[in-house]
């Protein structure tokens, strides 16, 4: 079995978008760049220092550390990761998330850590299948690629904003597609993993059935009330 480079456990070891310790004392100094050379992240300040160096730019969406799928496919074969959308960019996962409730039903899930996923994907970010290979004992030399460098080259960074945050628009609410809307506590609330209800990565694509369903709720009792207070003989205060 072909070892893995140090760059693929390093991606994944990582930790990304803390403060640089060489440049804390600077603006946006939040570490978001990957060097494959040197199997470790640096901030937008420590460009000049890695200038020969592949370069791969990591992003952040729902506090967790994702990659955009047209660069990470140029090192290893991201088939059968889910992606998701954001700004009409696809992005992968790096590391598995922690799941807020435990799946009841049959649905599709990562086979790694049971997350649920869309068909006909299989692991939810690119530890999980690494991880999912080794437990199986295959080689991971079947899933790598000989990259180019100038694909990773010090120019594709010379137009980058400094915080990492050109994947999302200025208010940070990005335009998001409906599968990438992830642990949203009112997408889940009372949500089971059946396919009834939700699609096959857990989230209501029904918006209009839960604002009727809330709506039901709530206004008829305003109107009840008003009407009440309408067919009420007006009090006036005494003549003095």
């Amino acid at each position: 079995m072909v070892k893995p480079p140090a760059w693929l456990g390093g991606l994944m070891g990582e930790t990304f978008f803390g403060s640089c310790g060489v440049h804390h004392n600077r603006r946006k100094n939040e570490k978001n760049i990957f060097c494959l050379d040197c199997c470790q992240s640096f901030c937008p300040h420590c460009l000049p220092s890695h200038r020969s160096h592949p370069l791969l730019q990591v992003r952040r969406y729902v506090y967790h550390d994702v990659v955009r799928l047209e660069d990470l496919e140029k090192l290893i074969d991201c088939s059968y990761i889910q992606p998701y959308t954001i700004n009409s960019a696809k992005v992968i996962f790096l590391n598995q998330r922690a799941q807020s409730r435990p799946c009841k039903g049959s649905a599709n899930t990562c086979f790694n850590c049971d997350r649920i996923l869309q068909d006909p994907f299989h692991f939810c970010s690119l530890s999980c299948k690494v991880n999912h290979m080794v437990y199986q004992e295959e080689d991971l030399s079947s899933i790598l690629c000989r990259f180019d460098e100038s694909d990773f080259a010090f120019t594709q960074f010379e137009g980058l904003g400094m915080d990492g945050s050109d994947l999302l628009d200025e208010d940070g609410n990005g335009q998001i597609t409906p599968n990438s809307i992830l642990e949203d506590p009112l997408q889940f609330n009372h949500s089971s993993c059946s396919n009834n209800t939700t699609g096959n990565s857990g989230i209501s694509h029904d918006p209009e059935r839960k604002m009727k369903k809330k709506g039901g709720g709530f206004l008829p009792g305003i109107v009840l009330s008003l009407s009440s207070r309408r067919k009420g003989a007006p009090h006036r205060s005494p003549l003095s």
